[in-house]
């Protein structure tokens, strides 16, 4: 899988709490820091795309 973030990133952090081997907090908010998503996140980062308070997070 693979995970974007959009502009209407609130740096909240939540998605980086909740998996912080895919998600890290930048300059602009946060960013994706691997090309392609473990497996084992998998699950974590589903949750991050379905609790993101501004539905910033998305696979592609």
């Amino acid at each position: 899988m693979k995970v974007q973030i959009n502009d209407s990133c609130i740096a909240c952090c939540l998605c980086c709490e909740m998996c912080p081997k895919v998600f890290r907090m930048g300059d602009n908010g946060a960013q994706v820091v691997l090309d392609v998503v473990p497996e084992s996140c998998n699950d974590k980062v589903n949750a991050s795309i379905e609790y993101c308070p501004v539905d910033a997070i998305s696979a592609c």
